[in-house]
């Protein structure tokens, strides 16, 4: 099956609380944003954030550029009702982040929980880097988490990588300063647990 129908069947035959990514607030996500100092005006895209509530905890909490990228059409619209005339505060794009055109230079936070583990060949992992360092502004904060090295082997029926933090930071290369690296443990709603791990890089200014 073609990915994009994959992930439109996940979404219209499953509530977007059902999923094993389900996050009741993205906690660790904002968290992270916040440290980054880049104020309410910076610039967020969030990567594979269709059916997330980063979305509506950015918007709670005064952050005003947001833009919201998924492969899947039903995930974004699920938020765009969620949301409601909130949604109005938010740019949706429906892509596949490997083939999209994003307009260079033009954020200061990408945020990706849970997208990059899918990519396993390198040819897709090095065209999501390349979009990217495009795309960050230089010195601008990029935040990508992945299941960790004891995490699930598969998601949704299909196959992931597992990273350690410095596997991870090395998929980006040198022209990302790794900042922080952090576990988490994710409680799906079936109750069962997977392993995260988080890296906080900054893109370098050239």
């Amino acid at each position: 099956m073609h990915p994009k129908a994959h992930w439109e069947q996940v979404y219209t035959s499953k509530s977007v609380d059902a999923v094993s990514w389900f996050q009741e607030h993205a906690d660790l996500s904002l968290d992270l944003i916040k440290a980054t100092d880049a104020g309410h005006h910076a610039s967020i895209i969030d990567v594979g954030g269709g059916a997330s509530k980063l979305a509506d905890d950015l918007l709670g909490n005064g952050y005003t550029d947001l833009t919201v990228l998924d492969l899947s059409a039903a995930a974004l619209n699920a938020t765009r009702q969620r949301l409601g005339k909130q949604a109005g505060q938010v740019s949706w794009i429906e892509a596949d982040i490997t083939q999209a055109e994003l307009p260079a230079k033009r954020y200061d936070i990408w945020h990706d929980r849970a997208v990059f583990h899918f990519l396993t060949t390198p040819e897709q992992r090095n065209a999501y880097v390349q979009t990217v360092f495009r795309s960050v502004k230089p010195g601008g904060h990029v935040i990508v988490a992945t299941f960790a090295e004891d995490g699930p082997l598969q998601c949704s029926g299909l196959p992931v990588m597992r990273y350690r933090a410095d596997e991870l930071h090395d998929e980006f290369g040198e022209a990302f300063t790794l900042l922080k690296h952090q576990k988490e443990a994710h409680h799906t709603p079936s109750g069962s647990v997977q392993q995260f791990v988080y890296c906080y890089c900054r893109r370098s200014v050239s």
